[in-house]
C-alpha cells in the first residue's frame, strides 16, 4: 500500500501539468559478421532450403523436457532493479570522456558511406564532432526517462554510417552509427546537450551515446526515489498498445519493459506511465492493461513460462542494434530473461561474462560438445563467439540445440565473401549451415566457441 501511495502521489501533484574498448558499444560487436572484405561479394537473398531449419523443430516446446526439473526463482527487486536503476544513483558520468568519444576516433571519412552509399565527406564528421559539444561533457548532469522505444546512436544523427556496402556482411542493414535501441519508460542520466539541443549525451543502465532530446522528459529527484521504491509488473507479451486511462495510445509492449504498479483487480493492472508535458516536463499517467500481458509476481525458469516468452521474442525479426524495434543476438537474450528476473548486460561480450564462466578456448569441437553437454544447463548458459551469443537449450537427437536471433550464415567461394540470409530468430545445431553449398567452415560457430557461461550459478 505504501508504494500505491507513493506513486498516487505523484500522479496527483503532476498529472496536471555494447567497455571493452571500441568493440563496447550496444549494437553486435563490430566482428559480429567477420567484417574484413575487401572486394565486391554475391549476397543470397533468396530463399534458401537451410538445413537445420528443416531438420530441428522451431518451436521450443520441443526442447522443454531438457529443462531443469526445479525451475530457479529470482528476486527483481534485489537483483534486476540494482541494475535496471543504476544511472539514477550516480551524479556524474560513469565513464571517462576519452571513452564517450570512441565513434569519433573509430570512423573515418575515407572508409564510411552514407545512405546514398557513397562515401562519407569529411565535413560530415568535422560537423559531428562540432554539434556533440564535448566540452559541456558532464556538466548537465540530470535523471530522466524516456517516452518511447527510441534509437541511441554513436553520432547524434539519425543518419547512417555503412562500411563498403558491397561487401558482404556489410551494407544494410548494419549501420554503424546504431549503438543500441531502449525501450520506453526506461531510466536515463543526462550529461549534456548537442550545441544545436536537439540531441543529447545519454547513459542508460547497458548502453550510452546520443538521444534526440524530445524522446525523454526530466525527473526531479523525488520522482526518481518513488518510482524506484514502487511495486513493478514486468511486460510478458509482445505488440500491445498501451493507452492512458483516457484512451490515447502512448507505446506498444515489448519483453523486457517494466513499469511502476499503482494498484490491480481481477482482471487489470493499473500501472504509472510517463508522457510529456510543456518544455519537456514529465506528464505521469495511468494506464490500464491486461494481466495478460504482464506479471506481478517473477517468473521461475519452468517449461510453461519459456514456452511463452520464448514465442514472443521469436515474432520480432534481427534488427541490428535494436534497429526498426527488433532485436539482435543479445537484446533478444536480454529482453527474454526480465520477466525472470536476471539481468543481462547489453552486448554478446558482456553477457558472457554473467554467471559461472568455463572456458572453451583451445579446445577440439568434440572437447568443446563434451562440456557442453555434461556441465551446460538448457535454458540456463550462454555460449559465446566473438561478436555472437546463444542460449543452450540441451539436445535433439544427441545433438547440441542452442537458441539464437541471426542474421545469416557465411558463405565463401574461392575468395568470395557471401551470407545465406536467415534474419529472425530461430532454433539451430553449433554447425549451422555445414549442409549449404559453398559453406565456410571456419565461420562455423562451434569451431569459433571461446567460451560457456552459467547464468544461474
Amino acid at each position: 500500500m505504501r508504494y500505491i501511495f507513493i506513486v498516487l502521489s505523484i500522479i496527483l501533484l503532476t498529472g496536471c501539468s555494447s567497455k571493452e574498448d571500441v568493440a563496447s558499444r550496444s549494437a553486435e560487436d563490430i566482428s559480429v559478421e567477420d567484417k574484413t572484405a575487401k572486394s565486391a561479394k554475391k549476397i543470397e537473398i533468396k530463399e534458401a532450403k537451410i538445413y537445420d531449419l528443416q531438420n530441428i523443430p522451431q518451436d521450443v516446446s520441443y526442447f522443454i523436457n531438457n529443462i531443469n526439473k526445479e525451475p530457479i526463482f529470482y528476486d527483481i527487486q534485489k537483483k534486476y532493479e540494482q541494475n535496471y536503476f543504476s544511472v539514477w544513483n550516480i551524479d556524474k558520468p560513469q565513464e571517462d570522456l576519452k571513452s564517450a568519444m570512441w565513434p569519433f576516433a573509430s570512423f573515418t571519412f575515407n572508409k564510411s558511406y552514407g545512405e546514398n552509399l557513397q562515401l562519407l565527406e569529411k565535413s560530415f564528421f568535422d560537423n559531428m564532432l562540432e554539434n556533440a559539444n564535448f566540452e559541456e561533457y558532464g556538466k548537465v548532469n540530470k535523471k530522466a526517462l524516456t517516452l518511447k522505444y527510441s534509437n541511441i546512436r554513436a553520432f547524434p544523427t539519425i543518419r547512417p554510417l555503412l562500411k563498403d556496402p558491397t561487401a558482404a556482411g556489410e551494407g544494410f542493414p548494419f549501420d554503424y552509427l546504431q549503438n543500441s535501441s531502449i525501450h520506453a519508460n526506461e531510466p536515463l542520466f543526462i550529461s549534456h546537450y548537442t550545441k544545436d539541443k536537439e540531441w543529447a549525451f545519454v547513459f542508460s543502465s547497458y548502453a550510452s551515446g546520443w538521444l534526440k532530446s524530445n524522446e525523454f522528459v526530466i525527473l526531479k529527484d523525488e520522482h526518481v526515489h518513488d518510482l524506484q521504491k514502487a511495486k513493478k509488473i514486468a511486460i510478458t507479451v509482445e505488440n500491445q498498445p498501451i493507452y492512458d486511462i483516457q484512451g490515447h495510445f502512448l507505446f506498444k509492449s515489448k519483453i523486457g519493459m517494466i513499469f511502476a504498479l499503482i494498484s490491480e483487480n481481477k482482471e487489470t493492472y493499473t500501472i504509472l506511465t510517463v508522457s510529456s508535458y510543456k518544455n519537456s516536463k514529465p506528464l505521469f499517467l495511468k494506464s490500464e492493461i491486461s494481466k495478460n500481458i504482464a506479471t506481478k509476481e517473477i517468473f521461475k525458469l519452468d517449461g510453461n513460462n519459456l514456452v511463452s516468452i520464448i514465442r514472443e521474442v521469436s515474432k520480432t525479426n534481427y534488427g541490428w542494434g535494436g534497429m526498426y524495434e527488433q532485436r539482435d543476438c543479445s537484446s533478444m537474450l536480454r529482453d527474454m530473461f526480465t520477466p525472470f528476473g536476471i539481468w543481462l548486460p547489453r552486448n554478446s561480450f558482456q553477457q558472457s561474462k554473467i554467471g559461472k564462466i568455463i572456458s572453451l578456448e583451445n579446445l577440439s569441437d568434440d572437447e568443446k560438445i563434451k562440456i557442453i553437454k555434461e556441465v551446460g544447463v538448457p535454458f540456463e548458459t550462454l555460449l559465446y563467439k566473438k561478436g555472437h551469443v546463444v542460449l543452450y537449450v540441451g539436445t535433439y537427437h544427441d545433438e547440441i540445440i542452442i537458441f539464437h536471433n541471426t542474421w545469416g550464415i557465411k558463405t565463401k567461394k574461392e575468395d568470395a565473401e557471401g551470407r545465406i540470409i536467415i534474419g529472425k530468430p530461430i532454433f539451430s545445431s553449433l554447425r549451422l549451415g555445414k549442409y549449404q553449398e559453398n559453406y565456410d567452415e571456419e565461420a562455423e560457430l562451434l569451431k569459433n566457441l571461446i567460451s560457456m557461461n552459467i547464468l544461474t550459478y
